[in-house]
């Protein structure tokens, strides 16, 4: 007998999380319990700045163990940054390392894990399942409600040669141990507020809808398009009350459970595409691209994207079918609007002839294998087209 579509074969994975206020101080007690002897810190300049990264290591002080900072990391993490770190990592004899920051330090850490243990360049690792080693133990601490790294089995690592940004996707990147802290998060600017909290709501989205999903990762998605849509603005508009930062941080938890078992989809793809080449804000790459892949998905999946129309607030029901697809659209197109993301690609710097490079470039992304509607070159082409 054939089983239901939705109970196929699926695996679920996650690190172990701790979720709270002041969960950020059990850093130097989770490498303590690993059997740390030096711990590597990776994190960057703003983290520093933010003082985070100091209540981190003064963690690690309180449970005697020395440690090195790590910092030079990229917006977008690049392979000669992850292959700096090892170099670090080997000559200062480490064993555990703690990545404190929003993605970017999160992706560079792990991928400096792997390749300490597998003895390859970062960029072999591309693709599905390519890591034969696990890295050292992993401790991630976010500290922005958004990329959901500190959850998930991908790492994301600009090749500096091409400037393509490739995805890794193993069980071997899932962390360890997961300090989610949503005090960290209160010295988020506003700006990045908007854009980390779009790449939730992309996240939970493109989980959603995607060929990999199942009743498991649809309750964290749909949760968290709940979570985003009743609190972004606000987290924004009030970046003091901690109701809504943590509503947010538990958002971008459940979005990245979600993501990390059903993957992704075609915005994905193509926002990776984007940022290798433009170095645009991740973020943002997907809040310009949602709509208009949204769009073209749409008629392959209709009750998912009325799901999350209804997971927005809308009342579906005094429309017909037409009207349903645009007042889900309008509301996305709204919500990413108010955010502040405004315009277009041209306006990022994107000229229509980068367009069959981007193009060619994301139709290998593996997020795309799981967009629920099969995407063409010329489908991808005709996307940033829109976008633009």
């Amino acid at each position: 007998m054939t089983p239901h579509k939705s109970y196929e074969l699926r695996k679920f994975v996650s690190p172990e999380f701790v979720f709270g206020s002041g969960s950020l101080r059990l850093a130097g007690r989770y490498a303590t319990n690993f059997g740390a002897s030096k711990v590597f810190v990776v994190t960057d300049k703003g983290v520093i700045e933010a003082g985070w990264t100091r209540q981190v290591t003064d963690s690690l002080e309180e449970e005697d163990l020395p440690f090195i900072v790590f910092s030079n990391v990229s917006p977008n993490p690049r392979s000669d940054e992850v292959m700096q770190g090892v170099k670090l990592y080997r000559e200062a004899g480490c064993d555990v390392i703690v990545a404190v920051g929003g993605g970017s330090p999160i992706d560079c850490a792990k991928g400096i894990g792997i390749v300490s243990t597998n003895n390859r360049d970062v960029m072999e690792f591309e693709g599905v399942d390519q890591i034969p080693i696990p890295g050292p133990p992993l401790i991630c601490i976010p500290t922005t409600a958004g990329s959901s790294a500190d959850l998930s089995q991908f790492a994301i690592i600009t090749d500096l040669p091409s400037h393509r940004k490739a995805a890794l996707v193993s069980k071997m990147l899932v962390p360890d141990t997961s300090l989610i802290d949503p005090d960290t998060t209160l010295t988020m600017p506003k700006e990045l507020t908007a854009i980390t909290g779009l790449d939730a709501f992309t996240h939970a989205v493109e989980a959603y809808v995607s060929n990999a999903s199942s009743p498991i990762t649809d309750l964290f998605a749909l949760n968290a398009v709940r979570l985003i849509t009743s609190n972004l603005l606000k987290a924004i508009d009030e970046p003091d009350n901690m109701d809504y930062r943590s509503n947010m941080m538990l958002a971008s938890l459940e979005a990245g459970l979600a993501f990390s078992n059903a993957s992704l989809g075609a915005t994905h793809a193509m926002a990776h595409s984007l940022g290798g080449v433009e170095d645009t804000p991740h973020g943002e790459s997907n809040s310009l691209l949602l709509k208009y892949v949204m769009e073209f998905n749409y008629d392959a999946v209709p009750q998912k994207y009325e799901a999350i129309g209804e997971a927005m607030g809308l009342d579906l029901k005094k429309y017909d079918y037409a009207g349903g697809k645009n007042a889900v659209l309008e509301a996305v197109a709204k919500l990413i609007e108010a955010c502040g993301v405004r315009g277009t690609l041209a306006q990022r710097g994107v000229r229509r002839e980068d367009i069959p490079r981007l193009s060619r470039q994301a139709i290998k992304d593996v997020c795309m294998v799981t967009n629920p509607r099969p995407m063409s070159l010329e489908d991808v082409e005709r996307i940033y087209e829109r976008a633009l």
